[in-house]
């Protein structure tokens, strides 16, 4: 194991990562970066709330993606 990978926590102790942004639709969209979870949001405000709920309000857990961001419910993990 190298010193980077030491001092690196086991990926299921780091946050999830999330990208939200809207949809062709105009819906937001959130979608972990594993694709497992997410979904679509009425607003901004909601999106994010879900991204802090399901992050346990970490900061730096979300990217915001200014190009379209399609849901994809047929990804694998």
């Amino acid at each position: 194991m190298t010193q980077a990978q030491q001092g690196e926590p086991p990926s299921w102790l780091r946050p999830p990562l999330f990208s939200v942004g809207q949809n062709s639709r105009g819906n937001w969209v959130v979608q972990d970066q594993k694709g497992i979870r997410g979904g679509l949001f009425v607003d901004r405000d909601a999106a994010l709330r879900f991204v802090r709920t399901e992050s346990g309000d970490r900061p730096n857990a979300f990217i915001m993606v200014s190009d379209i961001l399609e849901l994809d419910l047929g990804r694998t993990p």
